[in-house]
């Protein structure tokens, strides 16, 4: 896809300015010098064209609908708690953010297993870039306090997902 990675110099960050102003990360590199920010965009972009985004109008919005979902309802929510516990080491000066995030967090987990009840993926049945995004956060919520044990589906589609061709667990 012409994709790279490229040093930004002593100061990475003013790099990553110099390529997106609005100093986001992840940022991907297309060829002709382009940059494309936002994971979600950098994941309908790489997966345009193949199975992972589908061509028919309803599925491709169905899938846009749960990246959505996934940077309003659960990123902010699980993702930010996950950082104050595991890498802040939860300090007390944290504690009200934290408590704040625990709530919205389990209602977005909720939504998913609601949703995944009776369905192997989130979009038409199979493994779409609405899986791939939604699973980036939700198998490390516990590290984040939240209690995964609560939802077997939720649980059920982490393992189907793990188990997809091409997926690299992250130590």
């Amino acid at each position: 896809m012409g994709a790279r990675r490229r040093s930004c110099g002593a100061d990475p960050y003013a790099g990553v300015l110099a390529r997106n102003p609005g100093g986001r990360i992840p940022l991907l590199e297309i060829e002709g010098g382009v940059h494309l920010p936002e994971s979600n965009a950098i994941l309908a972009y790489l997966a345009d064209g193949t199975h992972l985004l589908p061509g028919d109008r309803l599925p491709r919005a169905q899938v846009l609908q749960w990246l959505f979902f996934e940077q309003y309802s659960h990123e902010p929510n699980i993702a930010v708690a996950r950082y104050i516990i595991r890498y802040l080491g939860r300090p007390q000066t944290h504690e009200a953010a934290l408590q704040a995030k625990i709530a919205p967090g389990y209602a977005a987990l909720a939504v998913m297993e609601t949703h995944l009840s009776g369905r192997a993926f989130f979009v038409g049945g199979r493994y779409t870039i609405a899986d791939i995004a939604l699973y980036a956060y939700t198998h490390v919520a516990h590290e984040g306090g939240f209690d995964l044990g609560r939802f077997p589906a939720v649980t059920g589609w982490l393992e189907r997902v793990g188990r997809q061709p091409g997926h690299v667990a992250m130590p």
